[in-house]
């Protein structure tokens, strides 16, 4: 009798192997002449070759649509184990225009018309300028396209970047160390993420520094190779900070730059990094730029009226 052994690398066993090991149990019952045992983060099967080599070639498919899902239940596993084969299977999944399935197989995909057109932009060209206010999806659907790309192999890391200036407030007067200064200026970063991947799993990326989330400062110096890299809160940029961002561009990477010119938080008379490159980038080729506005707004539906009500003030003025 011979034995294979599958450990789940960054697949949470817990979820994996179903409530009291519930999917195992389906598991047997699609192998029955195979000897099935799960314990802490590894999968063994005894019993000839023939069926371990069909039941390791399952499982891969059944691993695959976790990570890309996350997450299984009795129907998904029925559908695995009784495909004709990996292709035949990954075409029944087609999800058409869902970007990432998120955590508990949540469906995230681009809601509006303009941000269908930055899904389309971030596909066709290596550098996208995401401008619009508050609400409109900026950063969500990017960090959902920085994962698509990350789960799909087209890049081998995310970066995630955003200056620290906020309104009254000044790095030096929060408590704590770096990481806890900077944590609070990266929250969004971190909602987005967290609705997109399982929190082992994030977790496990941020540690070996797949998902790098990072001050501007940190950018200096280096070259993104391989990465899809988004600046969030790009107006608060100075001329230096945003000519320093753009010329870090490696090979094989995706920029993504979000921003809202309606909320510079730089001191005044600087010049937003964000609304400088907008004027000289604007014809260069390769370069996209993509324009939300209240239309787009996702969030409560009194956001949208907030921003209206703001513009009519603005224009008075």
């Amino acid at each position: 009798m011979n034995e294979i052994i599958i450990e789940l690398t960054e697949i949470s066993p817990r979820e994996f192997f179903g409530h009291q090991n519930a999917h195992i149990d389906l598991l047997k019952k699609y192998f029955p002449k195979l000897k099935i045992v799960a314990r802490g983060s590894k999968i063994k099967a005894y019993g000839d070759d023939e069926h371990l080599e069909e039941f390791d070639k399952r499982l891969d498919m059944l691993m695959t649509h976790f990570a890309k899902y996350n997450k299984i239940d009795e129907n998904v596993i029925e559908r695995v184990f009784t495909s004709n084969s990996q292709e035949d299977y990954a075409t029944k999944q087609s999800s058409g225009d869902v970007l990432v399935h998120g955590v508990s197989g949540r469906l995230i995909k681009a809601q509006t018309a303009n941000q269908r057109k930055l899904v389309e932009a971030a596909t066709n060209n290596d550098m996208v300028f995401a401008i619009g206010p508050a609400g409109t999806g900026k950063t969500y659907t990017g960090v959902a396209l920085a994962v698509k790309a990350l789960k799909e192999k087209q890049v081998r890391r995310i970066i995630l970047t955003r200056p620290a200036v906020e309104a009254g407030e000044n790095l030096g007067f929060l408590p704590g160390d770096l990481k806890e200064k900077l944590d609070p200026y990266m929250q969004p970063l971190y909602d987005a993420l967290r609705d997109m991947i399982p929190a082992e799993k994030l977790a496990h990326y941020i540690e070996n520094g797949t998902i790098q989330i990072a001050p501007m400062a940190f950018m200096r110096g280096r070259t993104l190779d391989n990465a899809f890299v988004i600046l969030d809160e790009a107006q608060n940029t100075t001329h230096a900070q945003m000519k320093m961002f753009l010329t870090r561009m490696g090979k094989n990477a995706k920029f993504l730059l979000t921003g809202d010119p309606g909320q510079i938080d730089l001191p005044r008379r600087v010049i937003s990094g964000l609304k400088e490159a907008l004027l000289v980038l604007g014809n260069v080729d390769g370069i996209k730029i993509i324009y939300l506005d209240d239309k787009d707004v996702v969030r409560h539906k009194l956001v949208k009226k907030v921003i209206e009500a703001y513009k009519n003030i603005e224009h008075q003025n």
